[in-house]
Order: structure tokens, then sequence, then C-alpha cells
């Protein structure tokens, strides 16, 4: 029976680490970049609107603190920014930043 365990924790953490936006998404992340993904779209697919794809956590974690106390101006990205906590924004940052960036054919 210790065995049948050992393997599935084994397996379980070879697929969790096999993909990094899996594994960064056992916190939620893909649930709370469903509503980046209505603009920023999440195929990688620029229609005006930058990616945040392959994005440094780090670097959309400040833009989206800036946009919530006003230093970046956008009536759209302060309301997101204020509907997310602290940890919310950094679990989708994290999530986001392990999404490579698929271009369209």
């Amino acid at each position: 029976m210790c065995k049948i365990i050992a393997a599935s924790i084994a397996v379980g953490t070879f697929f969790a680490f096999a993909d990094p936006s899996l594994a960064v998404d056992r916190d939620g992340g893909a649930q709370l970049a469903a509503m980046c993904a209505s603009c920023h779209r999440l195929d990688g697919g620029d229609d005006g609107i930058p990616t945040i794809l392959g994005m440094s956590p780090e670097l959309l974690t400040r833009a989206m603190l800036s946009y919530r106390s006003r230093e970046r101006p956008s009536h759209i990205m302060r309301a997101i920014a204020l509907s997310l906590s602290d940890e919310e924004i950094a679990t989708v940052a994290r999530y986001l930043a392990a999404l490579s960036r698929q271009v369209r054919p």
C-alpha cells in the first residue's frame, strides 16, 4: 500500500513540475487569469492590447499595483487591480509568467 501511495505522489509531482503553468496553477492562477483573457488574449495574439504572457511576475505585479494606486492611468485596469488582493495579483502574475507566448499563424 505504501508503494502505491509513494508512486502516486511521484507521478503527481512529475506532472506538476513538467509544465510550469500547471505547477503555478495549483493556487488558482488560471482562474484568475481568465479575467485577463478577454482583453489581453492568452493565445499570444496581439490586437493592439499588449500581451502579458511570459511577463516577469515582478513587472506584472508592479504594474498592477501602479494601476491600483493611480500611478498608471487606466480605468479598466484600476478596477481590475482593485478587485484583486495582493496575493491574487502575485498568483496571476506567477501563472502568466509561466505561460509561453504562442504566435498565431
